[in-house]
């Protein structure tokens, strides 16, 4: 590792030895998590938890935790998902990309969903995502993640970006571009990342990543912005790649996100390190030329949908939250985004939430639409506390005791919150909470 330590040394001077503390103190790392505002406040949040959150500088619903906290993702509010597990400084790309209620936004590289879901928040249910990875595994991380957060606006992809930026070609008014890099930011929690480091990995990184910039341009209407990010300190692969990018499309400029934390670097764009409070970002906003327009996507042809199905949506949800542009793809009823890019020909996972499954001739609700209602959407519910042994059997996937009166298929709640849903009659309700999530 000594050529990566020359060259943070001649990249940051006299503070060197202030880094060098840093990359040389045992496990200690900046931890935090990012508040889900489509599901929860963040007072309310605060209010719910056990320990203590410190307000960080990258965004307004991002925060650092104590390092002594353990197993949070096993915390039923987790489960819930009023909050991601995140970095705080991961935050800062998204917060130069300024989302707006009512955007339509790329995230081009997106597993395993912490930039995606911030958009998404931030998007309130407004406009649209497309969430795409090209790794496949890493794809249904990011699909379970969207679930657990309750998107209901996105479509996810498994697809190489030249190919889906092209056959999107001018759809979106942001795009962001978290590019896979040589991840110099992770080595404090990640070895792997470490020991695979090498000065010709940087370069082949920077390659990579400026093919994928000039593959993100083609999804971008004119007067759009993209925003690119990576998490590593290398030249080659932030300024270097920024600087190539600028002199190959000229009708692209370097923009001031009007943002103070982390340093300035090419004048506007913003480097964080470990002093700044965050493992190690850089992010730059890039504007295209030209005037925004909207979108013109014609909505889905209206297919007749059996009414048995609305029947079934109505039994469930109060006044269709999700909206009524219905498909039935197999045996899966699906609600789309009611704003949406159609996405023939594409590998997308999902686009908008599963309502429920037709098994044989009956139709049974999914989870991916229990969790992106909110409580008072739904027909039927039952609330737990955080702290209660309801909830706790509840995520083992244990039947839990009920009022009598309540029956039939039911959300579950952890303090207001949905977190899956279950079935009831005579005062007990049979789990239906997925076996891939239960607690062990």
């Amino acid at each position: 590792m000594n050529i990566f330590l020359d060259k943070m040394k001649a990249l940051l001077g006299d503070e060197f030895d202030d880094f060098l503390k840093f990359y040389n103190s045992s496990g200690e790392h900046y931890r935090g998590l990012r508040v889900n505002t489509l599901k929860c406040s963040v007072e309310k949040l605060e209010k719910l938890l056990d320990f203590d959150l410190k307000s960080a500088p990258f965004c307004s619903e991002s925060f650092y935790i104590p390092n002594e906290i353990t197993s949070l993702g096993n915390n039923p509010l987790h489960h819930a998902g009023a909050f991601y597990i995140q970095e705080p400084s991961a935050s800062s790309a998204v917060t130069m990309l300024d989302v707006q209620e009512g955007d339509y936004v790329l995230d081009l590289c997106a597993a395993p969903g912490g930039k995606s879901t911030q958009i998404a928040a931030k998007l309130n249910s407004k406009g649209f995502l497309w969430s795409n990875e090209i790794v496949k595994n890493r794809a249904n991380i990011l699909l379970s993640n969207i679930e657990r957060m309750g998107i209901r606006n996105a479509t996810v992809s498994n697809a190489y970006p030249e190919v889906l930026c092209d056959r999107l070609a001018g759809c979106f008014d942001k795009v962001l571009v978290d590019a896979p890099c040589s991840g110099e930011g992770m080595f404090k929690k990640d070895s792997t990342a470490e020991s695979e480091w090498s000065d010709e990995h940087v370069k082949s990184c920077a390659e990579r990543q400026l093919k994928i910039l000039n593959s993100a341009k083609n999804a971008l209407k004119d007067g759009g912005v993209m925003v690119y990010s990576t998490c590593t300190f290398s030249v080659e692969e932030n300024e270097g790649v920024i600087g190539r990018f600028l002199e190959e499309n000229p009708d692209f400029e370097l923009e001031d996100a009007n943002v103070n934390f982390g340093r300035p670097t090419l004048e506007y764009a913003r480097r964080i390190f470990p002093m700044d409070g965050g493992e190690g970002h850089f992010a730059a906003r890039l504007k295209k030329s030209g005037e925004l327009y909207e979108n013109s996507f014609t909505e889905n042809s209206k297919k007749k949908i059996d009414s048995k199905i609305f029947d079934f949506y109505d039994s469930l949800f109060i006044g269709r939250p999700f909206g009524e542009n219905i498909e039935v793809i197999g045996d899966k009823i699906i609600v789309l985004p009611q704003e949406y890019v159609p996405y023939e020909k594409l590998p997308v996972l999902r686009s908008g939430i599963i309502l429920g499954q037709i098994v044989k001739n009956r139709i049974e609700p999914h989870h991916s639409a229990f969790m992106a209602a909110k409580a008072d959407e739904c027909v039927s519910k039952v609330n737990f506390d955080v702290n209660s042994a309801e909830i706790k059997a509840f995520l083992h996937g244990e039947e839990v005791a009920v009022d009598n009166n309540i029956k039939g298929y039911t959300a579950v709640c952890v303090n207001g919150i949905t977190v899956g849903f279950g079935k009831c009659s005579n005062g007990r309700l049979k789990n239906k909470y997925p076996k891939g999530l239960r607690l062990l």
